[in-house]
């Protein structure tokens, strides 16, 4: 489709914006209902994605470096951005930096350190790989394993083992190991039967062998060891869960001794690989896939040590090939980037660095972040918002006709010990132990990875720490969690466009609000339900409201089933589930909380829009976006997310208030004769 000349315009200055792409000295001011990206010769009745996002894919074509290119994702890259100015100062060796500028910034200043990298090529693997060739028999894999998990280098091979909070008793922290052993991203890629699954293995086995070869193996040789590679990781994936029932957490809960764990997988030197792990004293651990650690046990068994080298010598390469020479950065791109995700360009170095300062030590560049982006009033404002959603899901349990008594009084009691945390923590991460150096980026990145292996094996043992967070203050995301039962809005997600208390409340109810009441909800979707207002795994429910609560969530799940992600490939609406149950009760009680908000003012239209219309649409804009079909394909199978044009659609579909502040007609594509509502 051609461009009219404005559009064209736009769109080229967009892409050369991107090619020219600057450091950020202050985050840009967007507007948070961007009327441009409507398109209003959609009938909203009909598609109302494509009425409030019609225009947004031709003002804003994904990026070559991205897989795909929403609101979210442009925030994102504009927070990034903004964090690459800062380690660009922070870089720079002054008396006046602080501690942690001075950990981040040299961190940067040494991933950004190319020419090192590259006459550095292999090198850094060379211990590793000297251990595995020294491996004299199977009972000598477990030290190895242990070495690695302990620095922090790749600690799911070829399984996991960490702390987390108890089922049964959500104020202790206790050892879990989990199922883990694979290069694939789901277990499903290895099961499934049809043609591009089977070509996906294959392209995948032909990766594996050319890592062997720049580790310095022969074709012949690293043709073998790429296929005993996929002979392991194959058995592995048959013996695992898959993630719809990862998604029922009694699925997960299988605490066994320490003994019973030994006598399960006998085959591995459990005593040598918690003596070499450090790992604290424990008499309890949680064994979430049984059957998966028996498949292990087997495995270890049959497969003989040479086998059980290239596989070790696969993961090696792939844990750190990011990290490596030209080789490995661009081998590791073209099959999990350029060929599972379809992007066309490896992401420049900045962003890459930038990324890893990020996830490495978040909380050192979220607190310098959060000093210049996040105001006091901004944190009062979403607060403020927080607080009257959560009043509307007390009237909304209060008034529910489908549930009884004694389950309202146990899920507003639930409801009243949620903890909201807003914007950052209270207390930041301490990273004065980690050793950071200008001159040594694999170093780095080394240490900074034993820290948080070390920093997580240590709470075994200990009481939980509520006041912990487990995304960064710049992430352009949020998140609730049924064992803390907490709900946490980063900074990063509370930035125009998606909450700009300059703007009037409707936008602002529809996008962050909706986002608010999705978090809320999820302590009552069909995973977050099975916990309690502690976060115990405990059944709060009558078997007759149980009952209701299914018979409500199937109306969603059936929905969802029938709309198609990409070709022939349709929503796994059992892996979707909470998700969608999300997205449709938080939209419902923003709208409600802000009408009872706003119900006071008289409210006029704005831009052609009523105040009900501008809602939806603001609620609408967070999705505008779109991906490459071969990161459709991906997700299909990996994210518990629908896409994005059907967590829009879906939920106004349901929504009589959406009929009605756009005239829609029962029959109409986003009116549904029988609407689904659980919340």
């Amino acid at each position: 489709m051609r461009l009219v000349p404005l559009l064209l315009a736009m769109a080229l200055a967009h892409a050369l914006a991107f090619a020219q792409e600057t450091p950020l000295h202050s985050l840009p001011y967007t507007p948070s209902l961007a009327t441009q990206f409507m398109d209003k010769t959609a009938d909203p009745c009909t598609n109302f994605f494509q009425y409030a996002c019609g225009n947004w894919s031709k003002l804003n074509p994904i990026p070559a470096d991205e897989a795909s290119w929403d609101v979210y994702a442009k925030l994102t890259n504009e927070n990034a951005r903004f964090l690459w100015g800062i380690l660009i100062e922070a870089s720079q060796s002054t008396p006046s930096r602080t501690t942690n500028e001075q950990k981040i910034g040299d961190y940067f200043h040494a991933c950004m350190d190319e020419s090192a990298i590259e006459q550095a090529g292999a090198k850094p693997l060379e211990p590793a790989l000297a251990q595995i060739a020294g491996l004299k028999g199977i009972e000598d894999i477990a030290a190895y394993i242990a070495s690695q998990h302990r620095t922090g280098i790749d600690r799911s091979v070829p399984f996991g083992f960490d702390s987390n909070q108890d089922y049964d008793d959500s104020s202790r922290m206790i050892a879990f190991a989990t199922a883990g052993g694979l290069g694939l991203p789901d277990r499903d890629y290895y099961t499934k039967t049809d043609a591009k699954s089977q070509e996906i293995r294959q392209r995948y086995v032909q990766h594996v062998q050319r890592m062997l070869q720049l580790l310095g193996e022969s074709v012949p040789d690293a043709e073998a060891d790429a296929k005993a590679v996929m002979s392991i990781e194959t058995a592995l994936a048959e013996a695992s869960l898959t993630r719809v029932e990862m998604r029922n957490p009694y699925n997960l809960k299988h605490k066994m001794s320490l003994g019973d764990l030994r006598q399960s997988v006998r085959a591995f030197d459990w005593d040598a690989y918690l003596n070499k792990l450090g790992a604290p004293e424990f008499q309890v651990v949680n064994v979430t896939e049984p059957k998966f650690f028996n498949e292990l046990n087997t495995l270890l068994r049959q497969q003989n040590l040479a086998a059980w080298r290239a596989y070790l010598r696969w993961h090696l390469a792939h844990s750190e090939a990011a990290y490596l020479s030209s080789p490995f950065v661009n081998e590791n791109f073209e099959f999990f980037g350029k060929y599972l995700r379809g992007l066309q360009a490896l992401p420049a170095r900045w962003k890459r660095c930038t990324r890893l300062v990020d996830r490495q030590l978040g909380e050192a560049l979220g607190q310098v972040f959060v000093a210049r982006v996040f105001s006091p009033q901004t944190k009062q404002d979403a607060q403020k918002v927080t607080r009257e959603i959560e009043a509307e899901m007390g009237r909304d349990i209060k008034d529910l006709n489908w549930m009884s008594e004694p389950t309202k009084q146990q899920a507003l009691t639930k409801l009243n010990a949620i903890v909201n945390k807003i914007g950052y923590p209270d207390k930041w991460r301490d990273y004065s132990s980690v050793d950071v150096k200008p001159d040594d980026f694999l170093g780095n990145v080394d240490r900074a990875s034993e820290f948080e292996a070390h920093r997580q094996l240590a709470k075994i043992g200990k009481p939980v720490d509520r006041t912990e967070w487990f995304m960064t203050p710049p992430t352009v995301n949020a998140y609730y969690d049924p064992q803390m039962n907490d709900i946490n809005f980063p900074a990063g997600v509370l930035l125009p466009p998606l909450f700009d208390p300059k703007m009037d409340a409707a936008p602002n109810y529809g996008n962050t609000g909706a986002t608010i009441g999705h978090e809320l909800t999820h302590g009552f979707d069909d995973e977050g339900r099975q916990f309690d207002a502690q976060g115990n795994l405990r059944d709060w429910w009558t078997p007759t409201d149980a009952k209701a609560f299914e018979q409500r969530v199937d109306c969603v799940r059936k929905q969802y089933a029938q709309y198609v992600v990409v070709d022939d490939i349709h929503i796994n609406s059992s892996l979707t589930l909470g998700e969608d149950v999300a997205d449709l009760g938080g939209t419902l009680l923003a709208y409600i909380a802000w009408k009872h908000d706003t119900a006071a003012e008289k409210l006029e239209p704005i831009d052609g829009l009523t105040p009900d219309q501008r809602f939806f649409v603001g609620m609408a804009q967070w999705a505008c976006g779109e991906e490459r079909p071969e990161t459709k394909r991906m997700r299909a199978i990996t994210d518990p997310h629908s896409p994005d044009e059907y967590r829009i659609n879906g939920v106004v579909a349901n929504l009589p208030q959406f009929g009605e502040a756009f005239g829609c007609k029962v029959g109409q594509p986003m009116m549904r004769a029988n609407g689904c509502r659980v919340w």
